[in-house]
Order: structure tokens, then sequence, then C-alpha cells
């Protein structure tokens, strides 16, 4: 135990001063070197993920010996055995995840405590010098040791004020994440309502006398945290710098991208700087069109077959027709094909699609594209409800030819994902997800040119949790978003729309705009661009705003 690093890290914290430490995810006790060298604060190494092991762990905390850097252990959860394992083999002290009650937090004081006050054993391990020096480092030990628990649950948030009562709880460190997901906005750092509720917290702590901390997610961020009052900061953690340094270089000789899950480079997306301004070349002559769901002209295609359209002639788009098709129950578009390319997502209920014959079931959130030229036939199966779809045709205004050919039927899988270069088939719950477009938001790509050479336009569909957005762009083609579930906001050029209930949004090429979900819950919305691949121009964000607009 550094019992000189553990007084000079409480004296900076009775002088109100502020802390900082590196959060050690990775193996090399070189790390915690580099972190010692540079006069860090403290080290929190982290077993509670990744794939450290004790040698591992053993090896960072005497990479700080004769320093005055603190280091703790975050084990894996609160358990006797892994407090004392974690003290015996040299940690000054450790870190608690998932603490929710001021009982947890007395338990695992008490783990890291010798009798009477507490239960740790006393091992003859590095701790006491290999058993040489038990009464010495028995003696001080439980006045020193350092327990920091981590609160990351919104069950921990009212539990705030009695921990805070807890006899020996000095320090507390927040888990933003965690914090976020417990509270149903998994995946982001910060949900809505996240930020206000660590600062409460921290208020309600420093009024009694303790101290807290959390990460900080750069230098901006680490400078607002010293100045809301936060003493115990996190630079980082290891992972987190290194990346954030190689990102920097990649961007500075144009390689920079966005990694996927699978780890291979092959899935991943390219991402680049914003652009202070759209291109000139993109001048847009056209302004945006919102339709509200229900609004739009209606067009009778067939005896119990109606479509409702949101994008067309009406809005001035080019190149692309939009809307929701009504089928009553057992209700059928007769044979017919397009001289474009059309594509069908279900919204409510099922649809039974016979392309050439071929028939795919289809039930919500799926999407199948039909290339041009194609015969299909299109009804509802349900002789008791209504199937409503959202359909976009790479044209406008649309035209169909009606045709009456004979095809014989063959049902095809359930799980059938369509003819290579003929129809394609996008079934819901097995699609792939693509995440890193804009934070909290997710999309599935039905469509496009790469999926489907030759295809006109391309399209999706995207879902946004709560706080969810775009960052501010431009398209070199017109677009349509309909929001199918949700609410949405969407800017263009400062000008703010409230979206619900099917209401979409034609975007001329050139607007600068972004989608963002400013409500408590999940917004969905089908994506339908008038371009062959879903490319956009990411430029500054101030250009999204009545004063930054590009174009005035």
């Amino acid at each position: 135990m550094n019992i000189r690093a553990l007084k000079e890290f409480r004296r900076r914290l009775a002088l109100n001063q502020t802390t900082y430490g590196l959060w050690i995810t990775l193996e090399s006790a070189s790390l915690t070197e580099f972190a010692v060298a540079l006069g860090v604060d403290w080290v929190v190494v982290d077993a509670e993920h990744g794939c450290l092991d004790w040698k591992e762990i053993s090896q960072h905390i005497r990479a700080a010996v004769r320093s005055d850097t603190m280091v703790l252990v975050r084990i894996a959860e609160r358990d006797t055995a892994l407090a004392k394992r974690a003290l015996d083999i040299g940690a000054d002290g450790i870190v608690v995840p998932w603490v929710e009650t001021a009982e947890q937090l007395e338990e695992a004081l008490r783990d890291c405590r010798y009798p009477p006050q507490g239960r740790r054993g006393i091992g003859g391990e590095r701790a006491t010098v290999w058993g040489q020096c038990l009464f010495e480092h028995t003696a001080e030990a439980n006045e020193h040791v350092l327990v920091v628990p981590i609160i990351e649950s919104f069950r921990a948030v009212a539990a705030v004020p009695a921990m805070c009562k807890v006899d020996g709880a000095e320090v507390f460190f927040f888990g933003p994440a965690d914090l976020s997901a417990s509270a149903g906005y998994r995946g982001q750092w910060e949900g809505p309502g996240v930020a206000e509720q660590i600062l409460q917290m921290k208020d309600t702590m420093r009024k009694a006398g303790k101290h807290c901390g959390l990460l900080t997610t750069g230098a901006e961020n680490l400078i607002a945290r010293r100045e809301q009052g936060f003493q115990m900061l996190g630079l980082g953690t290891d992972t987190g710098l290194l990346l954030r340094s190689l990102h920097e270089s990649l961007k500075a000789v144009g390689r920079d991208r966005r990694p996927a899950t699978s780890l291979d480079p092959r899935d991943g997306q390219a991402v680049s700087d914003p652009l202070p301004r759209p291109p000139e070349a993109m001048r847009p002559e056209r302004v945006e069109v919102v339709t509200a769901g229900g609004c739009g002209p209606v067009v009778d295609l067939d005896p119990g077959v109606s479509m409702e359209i949101l994008v067309g002639e009406f809005t001035k788009v080019r190149h692309l027709t939009t809307g929701i098709v009504t089928l009553q129950p057992g209700a059928a578009l007769p044979q017919h094909r397009h001289p474009c390319a059309e594509a069908i997502t279900v919204l409510t209920g099922r649809v039974e699609i016979a392309v050439e014959g071929r028939v795919y079931r289809l039930g919500p959130l799926d999407n199948i594209v039909i290339p041009r030229w194609l015969p299909h036939v299109t009804c509802n199966p349900d002789p008791a409800s209504i199937t409503r779809i959202h359909a976009a045709l790479a044209m406008s205004p649309p035209e169909r030819e009606l045709l009456t050919r004979t095809f014989s039927r063959v049902e095809m899988p359930a799980d059938s994902t369509g003819i290579v270069g003929m129809e394609r088939v996008t079934r819901f719950q097995s699609a792939k997800r693509t995440f890193g477009v804009g934070p909290g938001a997710e999309f599935i790509d039905h469509f496009n040119a790469e999926l489907m050479p030759g295809l006109e336009m391309s399209g999706g569909f995207g879902r946004f949790q709560p706080g969810g957005r775009l960052p501010a762009h431009v398209h070199d083609f017109d677009e349509s978003i309909c929001i199918i579930d949700g609410t949405a906001t969407c800017v263009v050029e400062g000008r703010n729309y409230s979206m619900r209930g099917c209401a979409t949004t034609m975007v001329p090429r050139g607007r600068v705009h972004y989608f963002e979900n400013r409500s408590t819950t999940a917004m969905d919305m089908i994506w339908v661009y008038a371009g062959p691949m879903p490319e956009r121009i990411v430029v500054d964000s101030h250009c999204a705003t009545e004063a930054g607009n590009p174009w005035k």
C-alpha cells in the first residue's frame, strides 16, 4: 500500500484541488509507467471489463511503486474475495461497480478492512511484504485504504443522500454510460436528463463534504468538469486516448474511418471532417416541403386499394414518389409493372407479394424492392384487417402497366431474401444494423446500387433513440423522410419541423438539414433517396442554423 500517495491524494481533495488519473484496460504495465512518469495522481486498473488477469494487474501496481501515483483496482463486482485479492497484491484501494444502496456501500467497506471493523483476511502476500510486515501493514491499512463506489444505475440516485452518511465513504465515481442505459438510453454516453442528474448528485455529495469524479471525453470536457466541481477526473482510458490520437493522425492524411463491431476493416465506414459549407455547385433552387400524414393527395389505385402521396409532383420532387398505400381486407393490386424500381415496406398488417409468381409473405417493417419492369402482384391476405405499406418509386409522376401474363406460383421460404439479380427482400428481425452514422441512431440499408446493381434509388429504415441525431449534411439528390413511429424534429437551415404519424419531408438537393429525436421515446423513419447510393456531405453544424444558412 502506497501510504504516501494516498495521503497526497486526500491532501489535494481537502484543499479543494482537482486530481487527474488514467483508466487502464490494456495489459502492458508500461502504460502505468507512462502515467507515473507524467505525474498523474491516480490510476484505475480495470478488472471488470477487458481481459486483464491478476498477474497483469500486479505488474501495473508494481509500476507505480515509489511514486506519488495511487493505484486502484476496479473489481468485477462487490465481492469479498475479489476485494481481498486486489488489496493483497498491493492495490491502494478498490473501485466497486454498480453500488445502489447505502447497505451495499457498507458491505464494500467491510470487505476492505481488517477485523473488527471488517472481514478482510490477513494474507502473507505483497501487501504485507510477503508476511514480513504483518503488524505494520494491518495497523495502518484500515485507516488508509480507499473504497470508491461507482454510481451507475438510476436505482442508486435516490440512495445518494444515504450513501453520503456512510462512515468511510469519501469519494464517489459516476458511470454516465451505464446510468444512461439504466434510464433506457442504451449506447449513449449521457442520455436525456442524465447529465443534469449527475450534476444534481454531485451537488448533494459536495454539500455533504464528499468528493466525486468521472471519466472525461476530451480536453474541453476535462476543463468543463473541473469547473463544475468534480475533483477526481479521468483523463480518459488508455484505449480511448490511443484511438483519439490515431484518428487525428489518420485524418491528417485522409485515411480516417469509423470501425465496425466485427473488427473487419472491410465493414468500416470512411469518415471526414465537416466541410465549412456545402459546395457552391449544390446551391438549391427549391425549398423543403413537409406533408403531414393524412394531408397528401389520395389516389384510388383499385377497389379497396388507395395511396396517399406524401412526396410527389406537388412537392416539386425530382425522380421520386413516396406515400402510404392502404389495402382493405382481402384487397389486391392486380399484376402490373413499372418503368422504375419500387420499394415496399410493411407498416401494419401483412402483405403477400408475388414477383413473376414467386410469393413472399412480409410482416411489419419487412421490405421488398422490385426492379424496373418485373411483373408483380400485391395483396392483403388477411380477410379481417387493413394493411398499410410505405411505397417508393424512382420516378415522378409514377407510371404502371397492367399485365395479364400467367406465372407458376412458387411459395418462397419464410426467410427468403429474394433472388440475386431480381427482387431483394430485407427481413427486419434478421437485417444487418449499421451504427455510427450519428449518435443514438441505427440504420438498415434496404436497397442501393451496391446491393442491387443498376438501381436508381437508395433507402432504408432508421431508428433514433432519445437524443439521437444526424450531423448537418446535404445530398446531391432529393430525398423523402417519413416518420413512421414516434416524434422527430427536422431542421432545415434553421427551420424546425415537428413530425409524427407518417409526416414526410421532401428535402431537395443542396438543402442543409438533419433529423433529431428530442422526445423521450424512440423514433423510427423510412428514408428514400433519389440517388443510387446513400451518400451525404457533412457540413459544419452552423450551416443548419438561420444565421449560418450558406445560401442567403
